[in-house]
């Protein structure tokens, strides 16, 4: 049995793609802060670029955690996702930078997005202005991974607008876990008004420490509340994490072999085997 409850599957590796786009957008969304949800996005999207994934990382937190994750200075940046969401005359292309990890390319954000939550408000079609921007480049890539403040604000329904699957992560904590109703609640409203093709792709559990009885009650009561979208992969807690921050690399690279990097590369493979990528 898998540390889910269920019958554990080896999930065979992905056969090369022939072709790249139109790419599948998924945004990674918690309105819960602390839960891994740029850590997941950063090696997730680092592990599906390994199995010859061509990847966008979208910075959309105006703290720009994801963008220093990959080695760049925010606050040093002249064009980010604020400027192609609020600038007409800006290009998605002129804003996105290539990244030291193979594959992969960044659209990054800093505190200056923080002000399109307000400015937004008056546009018109204000929910689908993060959906128009990545048109512009959505068959240049197999997928395009958004990760989300932690909010339900404007921003997060951009996110949900444009996006075709969702992916929760969701700490092995009683608080985190009371924290989704809501979520799911957003995510409903969003499919029922904005987006009818967006579904939820799966919820990925982290920062999981398995010898203890409240993790493995907490993971039972999310299969109990979610059933198969569940993915079977779960990420465990571990110092790793943290230091692969710090070196601005991927866990995938820093530590090649690390039960993290083997963990992230699983859920790459489980996503792709349930269709939420190429």
């Amino acid at each position: 049995m898998g540390p889910t409850g269920r019958p554990k599957h080896d999930f065979a590796e992905p056969d090369p793609l022939s072709s790249h786009g139109p790419a599948r957008v998924i945004a990674m969304v918690n309105q819960k802060g602390g839960v891994g949800k740029t850590t997941s996005a950063i090696n997730l999207g680092a592990a599906l670029a390994e199995y010859g994934r061509r990847v966008l990382m979208v910075d959309f937190d105006p703290q720009g955690a994801l963008s220093a994750g990959f080695g760049t200075s925010p606050h040093e940046l002249e064009t980010t996702v604020y400027n192609v969401l609020m600038e007409r005359e800006v290009k998605t292309r002129d804003a996105i930078v290539s990244t030291h990890v193979e594959n992969i390319d960044l659209l990054p954000a800093n505190i200056d997005l923080s002000a399109a939550e307000v400015q937004l408000v008056n546009e018109v079609a204000r929910e689908q202005v993060l959906d128009r921007a990545l048109r512009q480049v959505r068959n240049d890539y197999d997928v395009i991974i958004i990760d989300c403040q932690p909010s339900l604000g404007l921003l997060t329904v951009n996110a949900l607008t444009a996006a075709h699957g969702v992916v929760i992560p969701l700490e092995a904590e009683y608080f985190a876990l009371r924290a989704v109703a809501l979520l799911v609640d957003t995510i409903e409203k969003v499919q029922d008004r904005l987006n009818p093709d967006l579904e939820i792709d799966g919820v990925v559990v982290t920062m999981v420490d398995l010898r203890t009885l409240h993790a493995r009650e907490v993971i039972a009561r999310i299969v109990e509340a979610f059933g198969e979208k569940v993915f079977e992969t779960v990420i465990k807690r571990s110092v790793k994490f943290p230091d692969a921050t710090v070196a601005a690399e991927p866990i995938t690279a820093y530590a090649h072999k690390h039960e993290g990097a083997k963990a992230y590369r699983q859920l790459a493979r489980e996503l792709i085997l349930r269709g939420g990528s190429p």
